[in-house]
């Protein structure tokens, strides 16, 4: 085509498109408005014809540049209708770069320039640059007032035009249905003058007042900075923007400026501004004198208000320097700080919306917060109303809306309420009610079928979807929200604006610099396009796609300063991903439904990897939105089921679009869970969210932003909860009004258990509101009323509410807490259940203020009294302030009352009189608990009048008054109906060890009246208050002022108060002689038993029998339950005791204090403790010791002696002949023993660490040999040395001794140890002595009373050397009684001992010799065997242990041998030269062998080649042993061959030996040809099918065998057919050991046919065995034919209580031991088991451990006289089953191990076994480790063992028992051990 027919088609084209936009101007007006934002039309182009202003609009499109020009052409064809012949050349001509028509290019030539920006800008050069004229103030205010106009026309013509402006929201002139508001630190609404909530839909003309109050007066005393916070579509910007148009309307007259800036323009200013440039260059410029028009702005700023839109999205953070002035240029953020901070424009309003989160930090503290909800359901209906016009569609679409409740959700966004509508539109005219459930299920569906509206034929063309997509995800991706013209296309572009998806708006990015710029309508519509990119695009792989699943938190405080832009993107993919979207996807896609499924299947396995994490709230929330856009049920069972039962939500707005989601999903959840609300801002009216919702069983919400409208919709939520039993509602600003919809609400649930209104401020009226609803709860078990504002009068009408209403069991009131504690029976909650909630119940409070009728009476019936009866009432009203007139009307209350278990009115004002009135109504209220009266002001003077009060109350049991410490409290016991009724009520408890209520004669009861000044005058009248009520009763006056005076006093009054229990009178300035004059009532007071004092500590206590509730140590233990005793040990006698500690004693107070003992009854303990007692006092008392027959007992502890003493203690042997025991332990404790007239057992005598040396040993010495027999001599831990030892030694042979003497820890040395074998011939007497030189330093002597013939003497650490050998052997000769020697570790080598062995020589006799030391493991077989040959007696016993280190010989005297037949071997043997010297010199001594044991050794060829030797010539040898040691085959052959010679062998044992099956079999070989053989012992020996062919044909021939153990030798089921045949031969066998093989049932039936062949047999263990019931019956069966068996091992057999029954009808008469530790047995089975062991004669060992006993222990009613050891280890005892386990025990006096550990015994097993352990005289040991006994029962067990010494050890590892407990326990009984490892008891010296 040549240029003239271009320019003639172009002309065509031209003159077309003229005609065609002239037809459709207001279409060409709005696309000029679109394109050119701030393109005013002047009066001018309206003057002229349609045809000239299409002109002149084109041509100012054609001057704004090319991409403009070519996107409005692409509007042409795609908006209006345009012949295809016309389209194609209008796109190919002017939709490309180079296709400018030629008439715009004349007509821009033409066109003056100040017309193509006409109403673009006012000209002003910048306020910087032009000069400030001097003006005058007419001239300036002149200035400003035109300036001010401008602004509002400027406004009016933008927000006054009928065509949507710029930044204005898509229908902004529909009508404008305000969201809610909501202050952030109130929940008043903001219109104070008339209360109504914000934003009132039905104000007329639109106005909205609730706007105004924004900026009500009474923010001029506050901030003027406001902060509006709402989160993405709530309509921020649509307000910011309404309230310019009400400015310009002249509504917001207070301000004469208003300016609007928002944060996403001026982010796309690059350079620092000054605050005139701000606000002249790109907003609005003043025609002149800008420099006047700002100083006017300055002077007036009170009239200035500046909103900046988008706080969140600011990106520049201002600088951190001060600005000076409005001159310094800052960043847009810095600006607006200073704005903000005052430091510019001082006094101007600033308001900034924001989404939620973290504000910046410029912003000021005190800055008002509101929060925009969005609308709820009138707000959803009004804006319905006002969009659909037509009145069929405006009822459709309301009757859609309240028939769907997720259309209600959706629609509570005001931005996505409007689409709904948009698509409601469309939808209503065709479709049936109640489609929209199916077509607008989610968001996401909305915006999908939104685009398919606004597209002309469906859905738009795919091509230009994506890429509007794309630009869509680029600028979220980089932060963009405002795209310029080059970065869209120009066809996206007209795609966009065609379809009304994007807006266009003038940016200016500087002064002077101003351009278009263009945006999504919403930023969710931005979202929803790049989730279509990213699901549609073939660009976006599924690793890409996954990572954008994820889920962002809304922390308020915790996120970064700027939200994200990418809030909504994982909901807009997870609804995308749902079926329904399929199609659309694939029309965007151009995809198959499998590619777009792959996409969506991507997403939903990204949802469920995060449905399995643990969330925050804020995400939760997040995912609950993503899975509900899915529409699967499925995985929104998964995120169900996978929610925390406890979820809580802390610290972020939450909306009722939140809340709908998270309802949804919990519709899916099978289990209950906990919703708590803390501290996050919540829409009003979002608890609607939950109604319905049957998976809610405990909801809380916490903040001070919930008020009444929140209350209200909350009541409407909260009857349809049917599951809800925990509500609570606290810190809140509920008034009456919403206090009295939740009323309402509550009286329909009637499920509800606890209810919380704690910290709400609520008045008086809203709290007796509250307590009207308690009878239509019948479920109900606690209401919560803490921290609100209630007045005494008020209290009072709660008190009466409590004792009227059944249900209540407590009211705690105590400064801010207000509770109410309630357990209804369950005869009342059913009938309240019943009760309609539509009927009124009247309380009785209610009913006396302000009604004249007469009220029914709510126990009016029979039932209703029994109830009142039964059921009981606490009481605590705590700082109440309540006076002595309140509680006048309080006890009248209580006295028509329930019962009441704990009255608490401390911390009040009652005084005196208040306080008597309540102790007189004590017995009338019938308290079985307690009375709490401290704090009320009580006087010394009101304690008489209290204690009269209360004195003819029986119910008493404790009264404890302080007046210096403020305390009154009152402690009752139930009578004897009311305890009945309260262990009826009570859950099933431990019982105690304590006799029942009907046994006890009188109840104890307890007075303490402690530091209330009391002196000797007040007791007078306090003893007449007293007397009649004090039998048994524990006084306590400590801490008061009585002096001797008052103790003197006491004396003779006490014997009229009756039998106390105990009288503590510590702190009371006692002096001594107050002991004195105490002292005396031991015969004028017959409870008395106890009297300690301590004077320094002023501690003074008389009481009667001492319980475990006394003190330990410095310290007492908690306090048992009142009228619990645990313990009381029966006595033939009642001992009585004085203990005086921490005084001076002189002679003279001494002979007093002695005098006054003298008519004391007895038995009588004397303990006294003091600094130092002199020799002169010491005499004193010892020489008044014969004249006190009564004393058992004499103490001085901590009481420093001289080295005297010692010599004088021992002369009270002679000087009092009752004197049975002398202890002296360091100078500095003294005890000493008294004998009655009936006993006589020896004498004992300690003086340990008293420094005694050498001198002291004759004197000593000769004091003691006065005595008549003394048993025990103890000198230990002194100076002695040798030569004092020595002087000992000597004196031996006139000492008395019978017993033993302890000289350890005495510096001794070896030469003392010689000493001692030197002393044997001189002293017969001596029986056994042992030495240790070590770390130890024991040296030990025991005695017997006769001469006996073997004597033992064990050396340990005592370094011989070389020259001490000779004369060691040379004492040994002649000690000629002595039969064994010890010594270990006493570095005597082999050549040592060699020579010790070739010294020894006795006349006649045996001499055994141990030798334990290191070197004995390391010298070998060989060696040690050469050392026997030098022995110069025969050796009859060989034992060698090399792992033990030990060798032990026994010697025969005078040597024998048989030389002719020790010959005739040695020329049989064939060994070396020095080996064949060795083997004759140990057949010559070893010639009468008789025993030979090898154990733990390691024999090599050598040594088993000489053993063999050495066999074969052994005639006598009757025992050999080779046990758990290492011999290589060979060896073992030359064992084998020796031991064939051995015909006489009549033991062998050969177990746990490390040989294989072919060594087994070569050893078997030996036992052919042993008929004599009595004992075999292959344990551990793996027996093969032939070995043990071949054990089964050598046990046939032994008949004589009477011991055979076969333990874990794996024998398998044939084997032990063939050798339980084989043992029929062996009919003398008596032990048969089969224990942890695999024998089963089968097995067992086998051996049960063998043992009648076995008449003799004693002992059988089948330990191990996987024996069952089958088996096991079938042995009890036959071992009833063994009726010599004594000792009987089934262990870890499942044998069951059939087997036990079994047993238990056969067991032998001979029984010694039986054990069955886990052997399943039960209850059943013990019981019958233990009935059958009753009374047998024999029994020593029982073992039942691991068996589930319970509480059918062994019951003995006969009992085992000869029982020593009983296991009931982890048999699941507890303390149930501890009084008749004790009973059994006490009947068993032999026992001396008791093994009860891993039980659940607790403190009442422990005090029945004390009680128990003074009968059982031998028990040594007693383990209690890992139960449940506590600090009492240890203590009780420290009682018993005080009762009996015999004991050892007490184990309690793992007890409940602190380590501080443990340890002052220890300290005061070293025999318990709570150690981890078990410290085994020594056993007493020669035991």
């Amino acid at each position: 085509m040549d240029l003239v027919s271009l320019q003639l088609g172009t002309e065509h084209l031209w003159s077309w498109l003229v005609r065609l936009l002239s037809k459709d101007p207001e279409w060409l007006n709005a696309k000029v408005k679109f394109f050119l934002p701030k393109m005013e039309l002047s009066s001018g182009d309206k003057a002229q014809d349609a045809t000239q202003g299409v002109i002149l609009q084109l041509r100012r499109l054609h001057a704004h540049g090319w991409a403009t020009w070519q996107a409005f052409i692409h509007c042409v064809c795609m908006e209006l209708d345009v012949p295809l012949d016309l389209e194609v050349p209008l796109l190919s001509t002017w939709g490309h770069r180079d296709g400018f028509p030629s008439q715009l290019e004349a007509g821009e030539e033409s066109q003056p320039a100040s017309q193509l920006h006409h109403g673009l800008k006012r000209p002003y050069q910048g306020c910087g640059s032009s000069p400030h004229p001097k003006q005058c103030k007419k001239q300036q205010l002149e200035l400003a007032r035109r300036y001010l106009q401008l602004l509002k026309t400027s406004a009016q013509e933008r927000y006054g035009s009928r065509i949507p402006g710029p930044g204005q929201p898509l229908a902004f002139h529909q009508a404008y249905i305000p969201p809610i508001l909501q202050w952030s630190r109130t929940t008043a609404p903001f219109n104070t003058q008339e209360g109504a909530t914000l934003g009132d839909p039905k104000a007329e003309d639109g106005t909205d007042v609730s706007i105004q109050d924004l900026f009500n007066t009474r923010a001029n005393k506050g901030p003027r900075v406001t902060v509006l916070l709402g989160k993405a579509g709530m309509g921020k910007t649509t307000l910011a923007h309404r309230l310019c148009q009400r400015w310009a309307d002249g509504q917001l007259d207070r301000f004469q400026a208003l300016f609007l800036f928002e944060f996403r323009q001026l982010n796309l200013i690059t350079h620092l501004l000054t605050l005139p440039q701000l606000l002249f260059d790109l907003y609005l410029s003043p025609e002149a004198g800008p420099d006047s028009v700002f100083q006017y702005l300055e002077e007036n700023a009170d009239g200035v208000l500046l909103i900046f839109d988008g706080l969140d999205q600011a990106l520049h953070p201002h600088s951190s320097r001060e600005k000076e002035g409005p001159e310094d240029p800052s960043p847009a953020l810095a600006l607006f700080s200073g704005l903000c901070r005052g430091t510019l424009l001082p006094g101007c309003w600033v308001l900034a919306t924001s989404r939620p989160g973290k504000l910046p930090n410029c912003l000021p503290t005190e800055a008002a917060t509101v929060h925009m909800w969005g609308f709820d359901r009138p707000r959803v209906e009004e804006y319905m109303v006002r969009f659909f016009t037509d009145q069929l569609r405006q009822e459709a679409a309301l009757a859609e809306l309240r028939k769907n409740r997720h259309l209600q959700s959706i629609c509570a966004v005001p931005a996505l309420c409007q689409v709904t509508c948009l698509c409601l539109h469309h939808l209503l005219p065709c479709s049936s009610p109640g489609q929209s459930a199916s077509l607008l299920p989610t968001v996401t569906q909305n915006y999908v079928q939104m685009v398919s509206i606004l597209g002309p034929r469906g859905y738009p063309p795919p091509e230009s979807l994506l890429d509007l997509s794309e630009v869509a995800l680029r600028g979220l991706e980089t932060g963009k929200v405002i795209f310029s013209v080059g970065d869209i296309r120009p066809s996206t572009m007209a795609f966009g604006a065609a379809l009304g998806l994007l807006t266009s708006f003038c940016v200016c990015t500087g002064p002077g610099h101003q351009g278009t710029g263009y945006a999504f309508t919403h930023l969710s519509l931005q979202e929803f396009f790049a989730a279509l990119y990213l699901m549609a695009s073939p660009k976006v792989d599924k690793n890409a796609l996954a990572g954008h699943v994820a889920l962002n938190s809304r922390w308020v405080l915790r996120t970064k300063a700027r939200p994200g832009l990418l809030d909504h993107l994982p909901s807009f993919l997870a609804g995308l991903a749902s079926y329904a979207c399929r199609p659309f996807l694939s029309h965007v896609a151009r995809q198959d439904g499998t590619w777009v499924g792959a996409k969506q299947a991507t997403v939903m396995q990204a949802l469920r990897k995060l449905a399995t994490r643990r969330l925050t709230g804020p995400k939760v929330v997040a995912l609950c939105h993503c899975v509900g856009e899915t529409q699967e049920p499925e995985l929104a069972s998964l995120v169900a089921q996978s929610l925390p039962c406890h979820l809580s939500f802390h610290n972020f707005p939450l909306t009722f679009a939140d809340l709908a989601a998270l309802t949804n999903i919990l519709g899916h959840r099978n289990a209950p869970i906990h919703l708590d609300f803390e501290g996050c801002p919540l829409e009003p009216h979002c608890p609607e969210a939950l109604a319905g919702c049957k998976q809610v069983e405990n909801l809380s919400f916490k903040s001070r932003k919930c008020g009444d409208a929140f209350a209200e919709a909350l009541s409407r939520s909260l009857p349809t909860m049917r599951s809800l039993k925990k509500l609570g509602l606290a810190g809140s600003k509920i008034t009456a009004r919403g206090i009295s919809h939740l009323v309402q609400a509550l009286r329909l649930c009637p499920q509800l258990e606890e209810v919380s209104f704690q910290d709400n401020q609520l008045k008086d009226w809203a709290v007796l509101n509250i307590v009207e609803v308690l009878p239509c709860l019948p479920r109900l078990q606690k209401l919560d009323l803490s921290r609100n504002n209630v007045s005494v009068s008020t209290l009072l009408c709660l008190t009466k509410v409590a004792v009227a209403c059944p249900t209540v069991r407590t009211l705690q009131v105590r400064e801010g807490d207000l509770i109410f504690l309630l357990s209804p029976p369950a005869e009342t909650a059913a009938e309240l259940r019943g009760q309609s909630a539509s009927d009124t119940v009247i309380p009785s409070w209610k009913r006396d203020h302000g009604s004249s009728d007469r009220a029914p009476d709510l126990q009016g019936n029979a039932s209703q009294r029994k109830e009142a009866q039964s059921r009981s009432l606490t009481l605590r009203l705590q700082q109440c302030q309540l006076r002595v007139h309140d509680v006048q009307e309080l006890i009248a209350q209580l006295q028509e009352g329930p019962r009441l278990d704990d009255v608490d009115l401390s911390g009040n004002q009652l005084d005196d009189e208040g306080c008597r009135l309540m102790a007189e109504a004590a017995s009338q209220l019938h308290i079985t608990r307690n009375l709490d009266l401290s704090d009320n002001g009580l006087s010394v003077d009101g304690v008489h009048c209290v204690l009269s009060a209360v004195s003819t109350c029986q119910a008493l049991a404790d009264l404890h008054i302080s007046v210096l410490h403020k305390t009154a409290v009152f402690v009752f016991a139930p009578e004897q109906e009311q305890l009945k009724e309260i262990q009826k009520r009570a859950a099933p408890r431990v019982s105690l060890t304590c006799r029942t209520p009907s046994e006890r004669p009188l109840r104890p009861t307890r007075i303490r009246l402690t530091h209330c000044g009391l002196q000797a005058k007040h007791l007078e009248q306090l003893c007449r208050a007293l007397r009649g009520r004090c039998r048994h009763t524990h006084l306590d006056f400590s801490g008061n002022a009585l002096g001797d005076e008052g103790a003197a006093q006491l004396a003779q009054l006490l014997p009229g108060l009756g039998p106390l229990q105990s009288l503590d009178l510590s702190e009371n300035s006692l002096s001594l002689d107050a002991v004195f004059m105490l002292t005396p009532c031991f015969s004028t007071l017959q409870w008395l038993l106890h009297l300690d004092i301590s004077l320094e500590s002023q501690h003074v206590v008389l009481r009667g029998d001492r319980t475990g509730r006394d003190q330990l140590a410095g310290g007492s233990l908690p306090e048992f339950p009142a009228g619990a005793q645990f313990l009381a040990f029966r006595q033939p006698r009642v001992r009585r005791s004085l203990c005086l500690r921490q005084c001076q004693l002189d002679p003279l107070s001494l002979t007093h204090l002695c005098e006054t003992l003298e008519k004391c009854p007895g038995p009588l303990e004397v303990k006294l403790s003091c600094e130092v007692l002199s020799d002169q006092s010491l005499e004193t008392l010892l020489h008044h010791l014969p004249q006190l027959p009564q004393l058992s007992l004499l103490q001085l502890s901590e009481t420093s002696l001289s080295p005297k003493s010692p010599l004088l203690l021992a002369d009270l042997f002679s000087l009092c002949p009752r004197v049975q025991k002398v202890d002296l332990r360091s100078l500095y404790h003294v005890t000493l023993h008294f004998r009655s007239s009936k006993e006589r057992e020896g004498e004992c005598c300690g003086f340990t660490g008293c420094s005694l040396s050498q001198e002291h040993v004759e004197p000593l010495c000769w004091l003691l040999s006065k005595c008549e027999d003394l048993n025990q001599l103890d000198l230990s831990a002194n100076m002695l040395g040798d030569d004092g030892l020595r002087c000992i030694l000597e004196c031996l042979p006139q000492l008395p001794i019978s017993g033993s003497l302890d000289l350890s820890h005495n510096n001794i040395s070896l030469e003392s140890a010689l000493g001692l074998v030197k002393t044997f011939p001189s002293c017969p007497r001596i029986r056994e002595a042992s030495v240790n030189l070590g770390s130890e330093q024991s040296f030990w002597i025991h005695f017997s009373r006769q001469e006996e013939a073997g004597k033992t003497l064990r050396l340990s650490q005592c370094s011989f050397g070389p020259e001490h050998v000779p004369i060691l052997a040379t004492n040994l000769n002649q000690a000629l009684q002595l039969t064994a020697l010890t010594m270990t570790q006493c570095c005597l080598d082999l050549e040592q001992l060699t020579l010790l062995l070739s010294l020894l020589r006795w006349p006649v006799g045996l001499f055994s010799l141990r030798v334990d030391d290191p070197w004995v493991g390391k010298a070998g077989v060989l060696a040690l065997l050469e050392v026997c040959t030098q022995a110069s007696g025969n050796v009859t016993e060989i034992s060698i242990s090399e792992i033990q280190q030990q060798l032990c010989l026994q010697l025969e005297f005078p040597r024998q041998g048989n030389p002719e037949a020790v010959a005739l071997r040695l020329s049989h043997c064939d060994l070396g030269t020095h080996h064949s010297l060795l083997s004759w010199q140990l057949m010559e001594t070893c010639a009468r062998l008789r025993q030979l044991s090898l154990s733990q050794v390691n024999l090599c060829n050598t040594s088993s080649l000489l053993l063999q030797s050495l066999l074969e010539s052994l005639s006598e040898l009757k025992t050999f042993r080779l046990t758990s040691s290492h011999v290589s085959s060979e060896g073992l052959a030359h064992l084998t061959s020796g031991l064939s010679h051995c015909h006489h062998l009549e033991g062998l044992d050969l177990s746990n030996n490390q040989f294989g099956e072919e060594d087994t079999e070569v050893l078997m070989g030996v036992l052919e040809g042993m008929c004599r053989l009595k004992r075999l012992d292959l344990s551990h020996l793996p027996l093969g099918s032939s070995a043990l062919a071949m054990l089964t044909q050598g046990l046939s021939h032994m008949t004589l065998l009477q011991s055979l153990r076969l333990s874990r030798n794996g024998i398998r089921d044939v084997g032990w057919y063939q050798l339980f045949k084989a043992l029929r031969a062996a009919s003398s066998l008596k032990e048969l050991g089969l224990s942890h093989n695999q024998i089963r049932d089968i097995g067992a039936q086998h051996l049960a046919a063998v043992l009648p062949w076995l008449p003799e047999l004693r002992k059988i263990d089948l330990s191990g065995n996987g024996i069952g019931p089958a088996g096991g019956v079938r042995l009890a069966e036959s071992l009833a034919l063994c009726k010599h068996l004594e000792e009987l091992m089934l262990g870890y057999n499942v044998l069951g209580n059939s087997t036990a029954l079994e047993l238990a009808q056969r067991l032998p008469q001979h029984l010694r031991v039986l054990h069955l530790p886990s052997s399943g047995l039960h209850q059943e089975g013990v019981l019958i088991l233990s009935r059958a062991l009753d009374g047998l004669p024999y029994v020593e060992e029982i073992n039942l451990a691991e068996n589930c006993l319970a509480r059918e222990v062994p019951h003995f009613h006969q009992g085992l006289p000869l029982l020593r050891q009983i296991d009931l280890v982890s048999c699941e005892i507890d303390n149930h089953a501890a009084k008749p386990l004790a009973a059994s025990l006490a009947l068993c006096p032999a026992l001396e191990e008791i093994l009860l550990s891993w039980n659940l015994l607790g403190d009442e097993a422990a005090a029945e076994l004390a009680q128990v352990l003074p009968q059982m005289s031998r028990l040594k040991r007693m383990d209690l480790e890992k139960n449940q006994i506590t600090a009492r029962g240890a203590w009780l067990l420290v009682e018993g063992l005080a009762q009996g010494s015999g004991i050892q050890v007490i184990r309690l590892w793992n007890n409940p028992i602190s380590p501080d407990m443990a340890q002052r326990l220890q300290s005061q009984e070293p025999r318990l051990d709570f150690a981890f490892f078990d410290k085994q008891p020594q056993p007493p010296r020669g035991s």
